[in-house]
C-alpha cells in the first residue's frame, strides 16, 4: 500500500484520510493550526461559544455512513428570512409546510413553490448522477446520498427527539450513477439563478429568498448558475441539522475516528513545499525543512495556494484568478444579554435592494451599505452554548474578498452600521451587548490560507462556472486536491463529497496490488 500525506485538516482533507486509511494505506496529516477541521471552528469567550464556520449541517449520512458518531438534532423551522418591508416567510423540512407559508406571505405563490421544489429535486437528481459523481474523467463515484423520489420514508436512524444514531439521508451504497439524456437540461443550462426564480416566482421577496442560495457558494445569483438553486432539495429532501454542542464536535469526532483507523496526525505544522519531480510526487518539506517522502500528497488547502506557492504552476494560477473570487465573511460574534423570545436558530435579514447589495460586494469591492445578515442563534436549540439567560449570535455579512484595511470605513464602524440596519428591521441589540468580536477577510486569509480571504475559492460565474473549477487530480501522478476551492465546491457537504471523489481517484489510479516503485521508508 502506498504512503499517503494530507496537506492540512479540513473536514474534506479528513474524509478522504479516513476512507484512505481504512483501504490499508499508511495515512499522515499535516496541520498548521493547533486542531483539526479547518473552517469547522468555535471562539470562546466569558461563556459564550460561537461556531465561525458551518451552523447547519445538511447531508449528514455522509458522515454517518463512515461510522462517525453524532448526536444530531433535526431543525423543524429551518430558516426564518425577513424581509425589508417588515414581512417574514418560515421555512420548514415539510415541503407542503412551507409551500403554505409562502402562501401566507404572498398568496397564491404556494403553487409556484410546490413548482419550483419539484425542479430543485429533478435538478439534484441529475446532479447526482453528473457533477456530484466525480470529475467529467472518471471514476464514478457511489451516490454520495439517495436521489430525491428514492429516500426511504422517515429518517432512519433517528429517536423521537430528533438524535440520529444511525444512516440519515439515505445510504452512500447501492448502484453507481450514470447519466440519462435530459440531465443537462435539467440543471437549466444558461440561465441565471436570479432568472430561475423570475421563473417560478412573481412577489420580489420570493425571488430574493431563491437568489440568497447564491451565496451558498459565495456567488453572485445575477451571474451564478441556476443549477444552484437545487438546494432546496436537499434542505426540504434531507433535512437541516445540528450537532449538539455545535458543529465543531463533527471534527472532534471525526479526528477520534482518524485516530481509531490509525492515521498519523501533525499538528501545528506547516508544510511550504510539495516535492515532485517532471511525472509524480515524492513527497513534502515541512517549515522545519524536513523532507518527508510520499507516494500520494492530498492538498486540503486553497488550489491558488497550492500552484501559488507550494507546487508553483502560474498558467494553472492564471486560470483560478480567471474564475474572480467568491465573497468572504463579515462575522460579528455576539454575547447577548437576556433571551429573546421567538427567535429560530437561523435567520436571515433581508436587504432593500439585493441587485445593489451584489454590486457593491462584487463589481465595487466594498462592504454592502444596505447588507443581508444571517443569524445564527443556537440557544434557540442549545443551553450550551452561552451562559444562563444570554445568548451567542453567530451574525454573518457577505463581504469582497481582499484586505479590509481598503474598505470605506473600519470593520469597528462597519459593524455599528450592521447593527443599526438590523434595529430598524426588529432586531436591537442596544444595551443588550455583554461583548462583540469581530473577525474579518484579513482573519480568514490569515488563517485558513483562503486567497484574499475568499470562503469558497473562485465564484460561481457564468453558466459553466461549475466545471471550470480547479480539478481533484492534480498535474503529477499522486497528486490530488480537496476541499473547498476545488471541484465540486465549498461547504461541508461538498467537501465531504470531495473526499469521497479523492478516494475514488486513488483507487484507480493506486490499484491494492500496486505500490510506487519510488516509496521510501519514513
Amino acid at each position: 500500500m502506498a504512503e499517503v500525506i494530507v496537506v492540512g485538516g479540513g473536514a474534506g482533507g479528513m474524509v478522504a484520510a479516513l476512507l484512505l486509511a481504512r483501504d490499508g494505506h499508511d495515512v499522515r496529516i499535516y496541520e498548521r493550526l493547533p486542531r483539526l477541521g479547518g473552517k469547522l471552528a468555535e471562539h470562546r469567550r466569558d461563556g459564550f461559544t460561537f461556531s465561525t464556520g458551518p451552523s447547519l449541517l445538511t447531508l449528514p449520512g455522509l458522515f454517518l455512513d463512515l461510522g462517525v458518531p453524532l448526536d444530531l438534532l433535526e431543525l423543524d423551522e429551518l430558516c426564518r428570512y425577513r424581509f425589508a418591508d417588515g414581512s417574514a416567510l418560515s421555512t420548514y423540512r415539510d415541503p407542503e409546510r412551507t409551500a403554505e407559508s409562502v402562501d401566507r406571505l404572498a398568496p397564491g405563490e404556494g403553487r409556484g413553490w410546490r413548482a419550483f421544489h419539484r425542479w430543485a429535486e429533478r435538478c439534484l437528481d441529475a446532479s447526482t448522477r453528473t457533477f456530484f459523481a466525480g470529475p467529467l474523467s472518471g471514476p464514478v463515484v457511489e451516490p454520495p446520498f439517495r436521489p430525491a423520489g428514492q429516500r426511504p420514508g422517515g429518517t432512519p436512524g433517528a429517536d423521537p427527539g430528533g438524535s440520529a444514531g444511525g444512516r440519515t439521508g439515505g445510504s452512500a451504497g447501492g448502484p453507481l450513477p450514470r447519466p440519462r439524456p435530459g440531465d443537462l437540461l435539467a440543471v437549466a443550462p444558461g440561465r441565471t439563478l436570479h432568472g430561475l426564480a423570475r421563473r417560478f416566482f412573481r412577489d420580489p421577496r420570493l425571488r430574493q429568498y431563491v437568489d440568497r442560495y447564491a451565496t451558498y457558494a459565495g456567488s453572485d445569483p445575477y451571474r451564478a448558475p441556476a443549477a444552484l438553486g437545487c438546494v432546496p432539495a436537499i434542505e426540504h429532501g434531507d433535512g437541516g441539522w445540528y450537532v449538539r454542542g455545535g458543529l465543531p464536535r463533527l471534527a472532534d469526532a471525526l479526528a477520534a475516528s482518524l485516530d481509531k483507523a490509525g492515521v498519523e496526525i501533525r499538528l501545528e505544522t506547516e508544510i511550504t513545499e510539495v516535492l515532485a519531480d517532471a511525472e509524480r510526487v515524492v513527497g513534502v518539506r515541512t517549515a522545519l525543512g524536513e523532507v518527508v517522502r510520499a507516494d500520494i500528497v492530498i492538498v486540503n488547502a486553497d488550489a491558488a495556494a497550492l500552484y501559488g506557492r507550494l507546487l508553483p504552476d502560474r498558467a494553472r494560477l492564471r486560470r483560478i484568478a480567471g474564475l474572480g473570487l467568491s465573497s468572504s465573511a463579515f462575522l460579528m460574534l455576539a454575547a447577548v444579554e437576556g433571551r429573546t423570545e421567538g427567535l429560530p436558530h437561523h435567520s436571515v435579514v433581508f436587504s432593500a435592494d439585493y441587485r445593489r447589495e451584489f454590486g457593491d460586494i462584487f463589481d465595487r469591492r466594498r462592504p454592502p451599505e444596505d447588507p443581508t445578515v444571517y443569524i445564527a442563534c443556537p440557544a434557540a436549540t442549545d443551553d450550551t452554548q452561552a451562559p444562563a439567560g444570554a445568548e451567542s449570535w453567530s451574525m454573518l455579512v457577505n463581504v469582497p474578498a481582499g484586505d479590509p484595511a481598503r474598505w470605506p470605513r473600519p470593520p469597528e464602524a462597519y459593524a455599528e452600521l450592521v447593527l443599526e440596519r438590523l434595529a430598524s428591521r426588529g432586531h436591537d441589540l442596544s444595551g443588550r451587548l455583554r461583548f462583540l468580536d469581530l473577525l474579518t477577510p484579513a482573519d480568514l486569509r490569515d488563517r485558513y490560507g483562503a486567497w484574499g480571504g475568499a470562503i469558497y475559492g473562485g465564484a460561481y460565474g457564468g453558466p459553466f462556472a461549475p466545471f471550470r473549477r480547479p480539478g481533484n487530480r492534480g498535474p503529477r501522478r499522486g497528486l490530488y486536491l480537496v476541499g473547498g476551492s476545488v471541484h465540486p465546491g465549498g461547504g461541508l457537504p461538498l467537501v465531504a463529497m470531495g473526499g469521497r471523489i479523492v478516494t475514488a481517484l486513488v483507487r484507480s489510479d493506486f490499484p491494492r496490488s500496486a505500490r510506487h516503485p519510488g516509496t521510501a521508508s519514513r
